[in-house]
């Protein structure tokens, strides 16, 4: 690597090794790396070695619990993993084996990630006009294989792309960092000092951009959560996701599940209690839970079977659906749909967020390409309404061309406007000219109350089935089954199934 002392440097700010990652990483004993000679060398008049640098890139293959992959990693001990460390185009050879092999890659950044250095304009005596190397492979990537990146330092550049442009990216609180350019670039742009950590940390990027999903405490948590992402997906689009052997009781009925959602309508409940309660146990992994906070989204199984799962969170906004919720359903929705997973929606959803900063932040325009990615969606999808599915964005569940399973708890109701909000528009008029307008608000209010009950629309086949709660983890056991059958059967593949990167 970069020699004991950087080494010692690097170890002392709380980060591991190059190597020490990949043991870490992979199965015990399974990589196989390429390219280990790869360095820059410098001879004397005899021939003899006179100095020997690393590549600050290291690379091969090996496997995660038994399948292959690509990983790649930067070594931030040799010129800070900076272009101009890199010997030949290792990082292309690795993203091309992964999508030739179709297999996953791993990116482990760490500093530019293969990005530029002024050192190297130094060096040329001249400059360049830039392009991202491989970069339409990483694109095609996106559509065939699983890409995951772990930004492990202070990641600038072409390293904070490669993080980003990933199905799941992990950042370790304080001693990682993620930023376009780094602080002493922006001084120099801004006239501002700025530290790493205000920058570019965790916490701005796994709890506000949304340019990383996850924030993890270790290297060995990001490690882990990467290895259980990898378990729900397939080894890349041309194969059926894995299957486990189920270890839960597929016919579970939980009584809790008739109290949870509060008879008031007002209240909040925990969504996350009633995921365990359906979903199997422990199996429920959770992406972006910072990001877009209305929305919960995460793989999980349902007999052993791997599947997306999104859900309203009422505790946020009521579960209305905001700009960052858009995107983050967005991106979800498309991950499963290129590797084949099927959707379990749990809908508590009361619209889009309204109000001027909502508008702002142009809502709607996110809000419709969200529901987009759920009418482009091919796999096949079931919709549990558990309260509130209202307007554009509530009617956005599902797909209602299709004839995807749904299903409702009696505590469910809907319509294009709640009602209380819906009187204020329909009647404004009326209640303008009324002697006590807040009295016949509520008289009005109370006159269409009745109609939320949700048996009159069932009634009128407006929805398929009312169920009892506790019934809800058995059905989707059944659509889990059938559903797993239906994608092993289908042709396999980006074109066959009409994919987007």
């Amino acid at each position: 690597m970069g020699g004991p002392e950087r080494v010692a440097r690097h170890v002392e700010a709380g980060r591991l090794p190059v190597r020490e990652r990949i043991d870490r990483m992979l199965d015990p004993g399974s990589f196989r790396e390429t390219g280990s000679l790869a360095s820059k060398v410098q001879y004397d008049e005899d021939g003899k070695i006179k100095s020997f640098t690393p590549s600050n890139f290291v690379t091969g293959r090996g496997t995660i619990e038994g399948r292959p992959v690509v990983i790649g990693c930067d070594d931030f001990t040799v010129r800070g993993g900076a272009s101009d460390g890199a010997i030949g185009n290792k990082m292309g050879w690795s993203e091309k084996t992964a999508r030739e092999l179709r297999i996953p890659v791993v990116r482990l950044v760490d500093g530019t990630g293969g990005g530029g250095s002024v050192k190297t304009t130094s060096a040329m005596m001249r400059s360049y006009v830039p392009a991202n190397p491989d970069w339409d492979v990483s694109v095609a990537l996106l559509s065939e294989v699983p890409v995951v990146g772990a930004a492990l330092g202070p990641v600038a550049g072409l390293g904070a792309a490669r993080v980003a442009a990933s199905h799941f990216s992990v950042m370790v609180r304080e001693t990682s960092q993620l930023f376009v350019a780094g602080p002493p670039v922006v001084y120099r742009a801004f006239g501002r000092q700025v530290e790493k950590q205000e920058l570019g940390g965790s916490h701005i990027h796994a709890h506000g951009s949304g340019a990383v999903d996850n924030e993890v405490d270790s290297e060995e948590e990001a490690f882990e959560a990467i290895r259980r992402f990898l378990s729900y997906l397939p080894t890349s689009v041309y194969e059926a996701p894995p299957r486990l052997t189920p270890e839960d009781d597929p016919e579970r009925r939980e009584e809790a599940l008739l109290s949870i959602v509060p008879r008031d309508r007002r209240k909040v409940y925990d969504i996350r209690e009633i995921l365990a309660l359906v979903l199997d146990r422990a199996s429920f992994f959770e992406i972006g839970r910072y990001f877009g906070r209305p929305l919960v989204t995460g793989l999980a199984r349902m007999d052993g079977i791997a599947l997306g799962v999104m859900a309203n969170d009422p505790y946020f906004a009521a579960g209305s659906i905001d700009a960052a919720a858009a995107e983050k359903m967005t991106r979800f929705v498309d991950i499963c749909d290129t590797f084949g997973l099927p959707v379990v929606n749990f809908v508590d959803n009361p619209g889009f967020l309204i109000g001027i900063e909502a508008e702002k932040l142009g809502t709607i325009r996110k809000g419709v390409r969200a529901l987009s990615a759920v009418y482009q969606a091919t796999v096949p999808w079931c919709s549990i309404i558990v309260r509130k599915a209202f307007g554009v964005a509530g009617a956005g569940h599902s797909n209602h061309t299709r004839s995807s399973p749904r299903y409702a708890w009696p505590s469910g109701e809907w319509g294009s406007l709640p009602i209380e909000g819906g009187v204020e528009a329909a009647f404004k008029r009326q209640l303008q000219a009324a002697p006590d307008p807040d009295a016949l608000r509520r008289e009005l209010e109370e006159k269409l109350s009745a109609l939320r009950d949700p048996l009159l629309t069932a009634e009128a086949f407006g929805v398929e089935e009312i169920i009892d709660p506790r019934e809800t983890r058995p059905l989707l056991v059944e659509f889990a089954r059938r559903a797993a059958e239906i994608v092993a059967s289908e042709p396999r593949g980006p074109k066959a199934r009409g994919l987007r990167p």
